[in-house]
């Protein structure tokens, strides 16, 4: 028997529906991407249909607590074997896996570090389609960008050298007009040409800081640093958890880098080695160690058995999935 599965809405508030959807054939589930044109099939146990609350910036510039929703297919231990971001309907995902013969877990309500945990848990072979296209003019950015700041530059030089300030600040009330319809990054990139310096200069100071120990992990993503004797788990610029040190009383004490059926990750742990918060993914040896050298933090690195990993995820309290 036949059945198909497509999501209504973006996995946050206000964004854009996923074009992916699930059919399950003869015992066989399989995930598709309209967007890319990709494909995955495979095997669940159980289907997780999800919901856990992340800060993201609001339009004041200040972190706000949104749901993100999805659904994802985990095997036999739990471990997620495909994510799929985005807003599904709960009845449909009851019709679906029960004309599938599929169980799912219903984890909407559950504790959102107990789901961040669970979704942390990478299978071997873990994929996420997002089912989102990049923008149109992301093979643009650089050149529009760029053009869009030296016709800025070149704008405010000629108002001040003539003098033109009334013009000018006809253009700023019609900037702010406009500011209201018009996506405010593109507009920051005509009007203030510094961007197209700065962002460059703060990859690089952030690169700095990697290779003196005093941040770990990309400036977009999960990364650690340590201010005032606290250890932050950062997204951007915002912290998404932070442990007082043990060494000031706390309990984050170490850093565990493994490895396990070909995917890796990082966890913060206590002076037990008990897990306080998972990030997956691979991380450089090389700047775990300066790090933990430099925050002195106990480094362990160790390749799992999938017992030995199952057992570590089923542990985990929190994560950054």
């Amino acid at each position: 028997m036949a059945a198909r599965l497509v999501p209504y809405g973006g996995a946050t508030w206000q964004t854009r529906c996923p074009g992916t959807s699930l059919s399950w054939h003869e015992g066989t589930l399989t995930a598709a991407d309209a967007v890319t044109g990709q494909s995955v099939s495979l095997t669940p146990a159980a289907l997780y249909h999800y919901c856990y609350g992340q800060e993201v910036v609001g339009v004041d510039g200040k972190p706000e607590p949104r749901p993100v929703t999805g659904l994802a297919a985990l095997d036999a231990d739990g471990l997620v074997l495909l994510d799929l971001p985005g807003a599904w309907h709960a009845p449909f995902v009851h019709h679906f896996t029960v004309a599938a013969g599929l169980p799912v877990v219903d984890a909407r309500r559950a504790p959102s570090g107990q789901v961040r945990a669970v979704l942390a848990g990478r299978a071997p072979g873990w994929r996420r389609l997002s089912g989102l296209p990049r923008p149109w003019l992301w093979r643009w950015r650089l050149p529009i960008a760029v053009g869009a700041g030296v016709a800025g530059l070149a704008l405010m030089t000629y108002l001040a050298m003539s003098g033109a300030w009334l013009a000018w600040r006809g253009i700023a009330s019609l900037g702010r007009l406009v500011l209201d319809l018009v996506d405010a990054k593109w507009l920051a990139m005509a009007f203030s040409p510094l961007l197209l310096v700065v962002r460059p200069v703060a990859a690089r100071m952030h690169r700095l800081r990697t290779r003196r120990g005093t941040v770990l992990g990309p400036p977009g993503g999960p990364h650690l640093q340590v201010r005032q004797g606290w250890l932050h788990v950062t997204r951007g610029k915002h912290t998404i958890e932070k442990f007082l040190l043990a060494r000031a009383g706390g309990l984050a004490a170490g850093l565990l880098v493994y490895r396990c059926e070909g995917g890796a990750g990082l966890v913060v742990t206590d002076r037990f080695g008990h897990p306080l918060h998972h990030l997956p993914g691979p991380w450089p040896h090389d700047d775990v160690h300066r790090f933990a050298t430099r925050n002195k933090l106990e480094l362990r690195v160790r390749s799992f058995s999938r017992a030995e990993y199952v057992a570590l995820i089923r542990s985990c309290r929190d994560a950054s999935p």
